[in-house]
C-alpha cells in the first residue's frame, strides 16, 4: 500500500470518507495521475507535474483540495477559495455530501489547462 493510501486508511470520520470519495473522482476522471505521500499530505501528480493535494484540517473540520492556479474560471469560480494566495486555490468541504463532482472535475481540468500553458505555478 502506497503511504498516501495508508494516511487516507488511518483519517478519523468524516475526513476519511471525505478523503475516499475525492481520491475515486480524481482518479476515474484524470487516470494518469500519481497518488504520492509529500510535504505530509496525499499529493498527486500529473505528467511530473504537481496536480493537486488533499489536506485535511481536523482544526477546522475540513479537506481543501488545494490546486496550482493564478486566474479565475469561467464557471464556479465562487466555489473556489484562495484566501490571500496568490498562485494556489482550493475547493473546501465538510462532508461528503458537499462534493459537487461535476464542479470538482471543472475546476481541475481547468487547473490543469491552465498549468499546461504555463500560467500555473512559477
Amino acid at each position: 500500500m502506497k503511504p498516501a493510501e495508508d494516511y487516507i486508511l488511518r483519517q478519523e470520520e468524516p475526513f476519511k470518507s471525505i478523503l475516499l470519495h475525492l481520491q475515486v473522482l480524481i482518479e476515474q476522471n484524470f487516470p494518469d495521475v500519481d497518488l504520492q505521500f509529500k510535504w505530509k499530505i496525499p499529493f498527486y501528480i500529473l505528467n511530473g507535474k504537481p496536480f493537486c493535494y488533499l489536506n485535511p484540517s481536523k482544526k477546522k473540520q475540513y479537506v481543501d483540495v488545494g490546486f496550482y492556479c493564478n486566474h479565475a474560471f469561467e464557471k464556479y469560480n465562487d466555489k473556489v477559495l484562495s484566501e490571500g494566495r496568490k498562485v494556489v486555490k482550493s475547493l473546501r468541504y465538510f462532508s461528503v455530501e458537499d462534493i459537487d463532482s461535476d464542479i470538482l472535475v471543472y475546476i481541475l481540468s481547468e487547473a490543469y489547462k491552465n498549468e499546461l500553458n504555463g500560467y500555473g505555478k512559477k
